[in-house]
This record gives C-alpha cells, structure tokens and sequence, in this order.
C-alpha cells in the first residue's frame, strides 16, 4: 500500500493592535488542521521585523493599526518579498479600504465576523497562490469601481465637511478659495451621486472615505 502524502502545514502569522483580536484569531487557526500560528505582531512596523525573521506562508493583516497600518506594512513586506501572500482581516467592509488593501498587494480581504471555516478556507486558497474574495467584500469592490476615484484634495474637504465645517472655514483649513471649495463640493456630489452636504458626509463615512475614529 503506498504512503500517504503529508500534507504541508500552513505557518500564519498574524498582525493586529488588539491583543484580545490576536489571541482569538490565534486560537481559531491553531484549531484548524493544516495550519500553525509561528508569530504575531501588534503594528505595521513590528509586522515588517517579524516577517523578515519568520518568512510565514500567509499574513493575516489588519488593516487599520496605529502608527504605520497595514496597506503600508504589505507595501513593504512584498517590496522585500514580492512572493509574500498576505490576507488582509478587518472588521470594515468599506469598498475604499478593499481597495486600498488590495492596491497594496494583499491577495484577499476578509472581515473578522466570518465564520472560522471560512477565514481558513481563504487562508487555504491563498497558500495556494488563488486570490480569494468572499461574496460581500467582491460587491463592495465592484461598487469602488463604479464610483469615479476621489482625489486626496476632495479627500480633505470630505473630511472637513464630516467634521462640520463652512465653506468658509474649509477654505481657510486648506489655503484654498471659498469658490474652490464650492467647485470641489459639485464634483464631489457628482461623484459620490449625492444630492447635497448631508449626503456626500453620509456616502463618504460609509464607503470608508473618511472615517470618524482619524
């Protein structure tokens, strides 16, 4: 009779700011077969430190820590090593930061909420060179898609807006004219397909244009 084939276990490393986060995702993928948690890191910086030491199979990164994030760690993780296969896990599924993950060079985007078999299904799929994108977190890229790209300029006068800025004030934040600011706000309705300034701060929070907690 021949031998059985082993199968190969899957070295995950995880980052993320929260050590409860850490502990239980630890502890999910510890539980699965195939698959061994061989370090972790608390920020992006940590992160890039502890991937050239360990050189893991598959990352699972959060996207948002302090300090430097994760868009920034996978940038420099994959410009040390380019083969690097990174799954980004967030509790967003904001269609700006989908695509802003996967721009960097994360190979899928999950949300921490899903069920165990399905995260290490995607970490699976991943180690196998597939790139892998759930259902939900592929309609929201779709949606980032169909929306014409914000600029970082129109990306200052959303965040000011969300802040509840005038016009006035937005202009004088930015060094900028009060008719600019007019000119930048029709693009941004446009864009956004909002009607107003209520609508653009609600559109621009719910995409992940803006978020409340920066």
């Amino acid at each position: 009779m021949s031998e059985m084939k082993d199968i190969p276990t899957i070295r995950v490393m995880i980052a993320d700011d929260h050590p409860p986060m850490r502990m239980g995702l630890m502890a999910l993928i510890n539980s699965q077969p195939g698959m061994t948690i061989i370090a972790e890191a608390a920020d992006g910086e940590e992160a890039i430190e502890v991937y050239d030491d360990v050189l893991p199979d598959v990352v699972l990164m959060d996207l948002r820590m302090p300090g430097m994030g994760g868009a920034e760690a996978i940038l420099a993780i994959r410009k040390r090593h380019p083969e690097a296969k990174v799954v980004v896990i967030s509790t967003y599924d904001w269609d700006e930061d989908i695509h802003r993950a996967l721009q960097s060079g994360a190979s899928s985007y999950i949300l921490k909420d899903m069920p165990i078999e399905d995260i290490a299904e995607t970490v699976r799929m991943v180690f196998e060179g597939d790139n892998a994108l759930p259902a939900s977190v592929a309609k929201r890229l779709a949606e980032h898609s169909e929306r014409e790209q914000i600029t970082e300029r129109e990306r200052e006068v959303l965040e000011a807006l969300v802040k509840g800025r005038s016009n006035k004030e937005i202009a004088s934040s930015l060094s900028i004219s009060d008719e600019t600011v007019k000119s930048h706000l029709k693009t941004l309705f446009q864009k956004l397909r909002v009607r107003d300034r209520t609508e653009a701060a609600i559109a621009s929070i719910r995409h992940g244009i803006v978020h409340l907690d920066e």
